[in-house]
């Protein structure tokens, strides 16, 4: 628990040197910036968006605005936050335009590749785990099961318990009060936890 709470300042360190580098013109720290975000970007999007296709637009998009518009970041929030932010604007405007042109709702075949996959289950899947190949498991199903979740409650449980955003950016991000927040996200829980019940159940 120590651990995983002293490693966030000092990613957000990290982001912002390697931001100031970015406004200096270092294209190698465009790179890394690319290579640190690129995941969590597409799982957020595909969470939004509902399609692999659309998110790999949004994700392209979001990349290009953060070049575009690195120069007036000032700092007043994470770069994850911020990058977040820019992603979920492109992503809604993406799903607007996906529903005006009459796009057919599809079966729930896509899922998030290797480089999306979830690190280690929600809990409390994870403190029930045995061993580490029970807790493999149950995150493979529980991130198959994620897109039937509604699209709010998708989004704060892939920033809560994906990301690992505290309440408070994700209630910034999605425009959410704080109470609000809680119970997407304890609805989200549990109706994962149901349909991973379904699943098991012989």
């Amino acid at each position: 628990m120590t651990t995983a709470l002293l490693s966030r300042p000092v990613a957000a360190d990290a982001d912002a040197a390697l931001v100031e580098r970015l406004q200096a013109g270092e294209e190698d720290a465009f790179v890394e910036l690319v290579a640190r975000y690129q995941a969590p970007l597409l799982r957020l999007a595909e969470a939004t968006v509902g399609s692999r296709a659309v998110a790999q637009e949004v994700t392209q998009e979001t990349w290009l605005a953060v070049m575009r518009g690195v120069h007036r970041f000032e700092g007043r929030s994470s770069f994850k936050t911020w990058l977040f932010h820019i992603l979920l604007n492109r992503a809604r405007t993406a799903a607007g335009k996906e529903q005006r042109a009459g796009r057919p709702e599809d079966p729930v075949t896509e899922r998030f590749d290797a480089s999306g996959a979830w690190a280690e289950p929600p809990e409390p899947w994870a403190d029930r785990a045995e061993d580490r190949l029970v807790a493999a498991e149950l995150a493979t199903k529980v991130k198959a099961l994620l897109p039937r979740l509604p699209e709010v409650q998708r989004q704060v449980v892939v920033l809560r318990d994906v990301e690992g955003l505290p309440a408070a950016e994700v209630c910034r991000l999605l425009e959410l009060s704080d109470g609000n927040q809680r119970v997407l996200l304890h609805r989200g829980r549990a109706r994962l936890r149901s349909l991973l019940t379904e699943e098991v159940a012989p």
